[in-house]
């Protein structure tokens, strides 16, 4: 059974000065040598840290995205 390849490491490109800016984009670097890119976000209601993308695979990294997309939407966490 082949397992899917894990992100080995990830980047974040930069964070929107200005409303019209382009939010943030995640690109990750997988154990199989390819490289994605996996989901923009809005930072003004979630927040990532690439050290918490290590180690999970493509869809993993796009669940913890939907986690924390429901977390703020139902009232919970708010980025600082």
């Amino acid at each position: 059974m082949n397992m899917p390849p894990r992100i080995v490491s990830a980047t974040i490109s930069p964070m929107p000065q200005e409303v019209w800016d382009p939010l943030p984009v995640i690109t990750a670097t997988f154990s199989d040598g390819s490289v994605k890119v996996l989901f923009s976000y809005f930072p003004d209601e979630i927040s990532f840290l690439t050290s918490e993308l290590i180690g999970l695979t493509e869809d993993e990294a796009r669940d913890l995205k939907a986690k924390k997309d429901s977390v703020y939407l139902t009232g919970g966490y708010r980025p600082s």
